[in-house]
């Protein structure tokens, strides 16, 4: 059986936007659709929905469903205008300013944040361009800020600007950020990714616009500066899941204790229960090269050992000359690692009512007993999640519901393999008509699983059964 326990996710692009590509990007392993709205156009974004949705409407339940992940762009502090790239040399003196109108004679650079000035003090380190460009404030007015190059290179229009350690005053959802999040909700998109989360107050405010739209979009918390992982509890608890966005945190923190945090935040989401997806340069070198280099073969092995339930591709996929061969390495990879995952994650996680318990069981016993698989008979996803949030070891979770939004997003679940079924709620039926399905998976007979159910828990004192097969 070829399974792996960790999710792909592909951000889709001007590489892979057509029908046929991303239907080849399925078929290599692709779970998740990410539509990254940095870059999206509503009406691309629409284009790819569409297209997600008639594969899905094509795929058979052995392939799964492929879960849409709308990225919000969130607050961004960006560089000017200019005709012709700057050229800055290390060790010059140059002039950041916040005013609409810049003199080019004096080859000051705007920055679009008014409280820049404000924001800074001598000394500080501003980052420019991904942290290819690097600044020293020397000494600074109202209006201005004398810096000295400490990185320099040729800075281009409207580079994305990073102040590590500032707390940026923005509004966690911008203008844009709502339209785009509106959009999604129109279109159904399955998960919505917050950028710059600082707080579980953050994610509050998108949660009741879900509500208020009567949305049943999952929430993904991205992780990128300092704020964001002093908080990490606090916003695991109030999410779905959430991301190691490793470029910003990069820059925003620091960057050779960049392993450390990824370990701390995946750390909270197995102590939590959330769902964990780690991002950022997994194949970056696969963007222009058709093998990986060694050390990000062990890169994505490490984030699969920490109990990553997704691994995510973004320029790989988007605009990479290799986008199926990066899925077919990911899988492949993950399909050795999780073989030899050893580092317990599973052990930090607090089951905090019954039902975790129960999922934390179903995992032991599966694995005392070698079992073939769990079969998890759910309405809304939480039974599947409450047993993923065990980590079982190389024992997938057959997951069956008749809510068609919450099997495409056990796309994002890990461990799981999703199928839809129809009446749930006659437990012999629904046993039989699994047993079917799990006997042609197998291609063969003598299966042994544990079966968990909250749809029978009232019918049958025994939530955990051991069903032969």
């Amino acid at each position: 059986m070829n399974f792996t326990r960790t999710k792909i996710i592909c951000t889709i692009g001007p590489a892979t936007e057509k029908l046929s590509a991303l239907r080849k990007l399925h078929s290599n392993g692709m779970n998740v659709a990410r539509i990254n709205m940095s870059h999206a156009t509503h009406k691309s974004a629409k284009l790819i929905i569409d297209r997600i949705k008639k594969i899905n409407s094509e795929t058979k339940n052995e392939n799964g469903k492929i879960g849409v992940l709308l990225d919000t762009q969130g607050p961004e502090i960006r560089t000017g205008d200019t005709e012709l790239p700057l050229e800055l040399k290390v060790g010059e003196e140059v002039t950041l300013t916040v005013r609409d109108q810049v003199d080019v004679e004096t080859s000051s650079i705007k920055i679009n944040y008014k409280d820049l000035i404000h924001s800074v003090s001598q000394g500080s380190k501003i980052s420019v361009d991904n942290g290819l460009i690097n600044f020293k404030v020397l000494s600074k007015d109202e209006e201005t800020l004398l810096c000295k190059v400490i990185d320099g290179g040729k800075l281009g229009s409207k580079r994305h600007v990073n102040l590590p350690g500032v707390r940026v005053n923005l509004p966690s959802l911008t203008t844009k950020d709502l339209e785009d999040i509106n959009f999604g909700i129109k279109n159904k998109v399955d998960f919505i990714a917050l950028s710059f989360v600082r707080n579980s107050e953050d994610l509050d405010k998108l949660q009741a616009i879900l509500d208020k739209k009567k949305s049943h979009a999952k929430i993904i918390a991205k992780i990128e500066n300092q704020e964001g992982l002093d908080n990490i509890h606090d916003i695991s608890k109030a999410s779905w899941g959430v991301m190691v966005a490793r470029g910003d945190l990069g820059i925003e923190t620091s960057l050779t204790d960049l392993p450390n945090i990824q370990r701390r935040i995946m750390y909270a989401c197995a102590k939590w229960g959330r769902r964990s997806i780690v991002a950022t340069h997994l194949l970056e070198s696969m963007i222009n090269n058709p093998t990986p280099t060694r050390a990000e073969v062990t890169d994505i092995a490490n984030a699969i050992y920490e109990g990553a339930d997704a691994i995510m591709l973004s320029g790989e996929t988007s605009v990479g000359k290799y986008p199926y061969e990066c899925v077919n390495f990911l899988k492949s990879i993950a399909e050795k690692t999780e073989k030899f995952r050893t580092l317990g994650y599973e052990n930090n996680f607090l089951p905090n009512s019954d039902w975790q318990h129960i999922g934390v069981a179903a995992k032991n016993l599966a694995e005392s007993i070698g079992a073939d698989g769990i079969i998890a008979i759910t309405r809304t996803g939480k039974t599947a999640n409450y047993i993923s949030n065990s980590k079982p070891h190389g024992i997938p979770v057959f997951t069956f519901t008749e809510n068609k939004k919450t099997l495409n997003q056990l796309s994002l679940v890990g461990s799981t393999i999703p199928f839809y079924l129809t009446g749930l709620f006659d437990h012999e039926k629904t046993l039989i008509k699994v047993s079917k399905i799990l006997k042609n998976f197998y291609k063969r007979d003598n299966l042994k699983f544990i079966m968990v159910s909250s749809i029978f828990s009232e019918e049958h004192s025994e939530a955990i059964q051991i069903i032969n097969i």
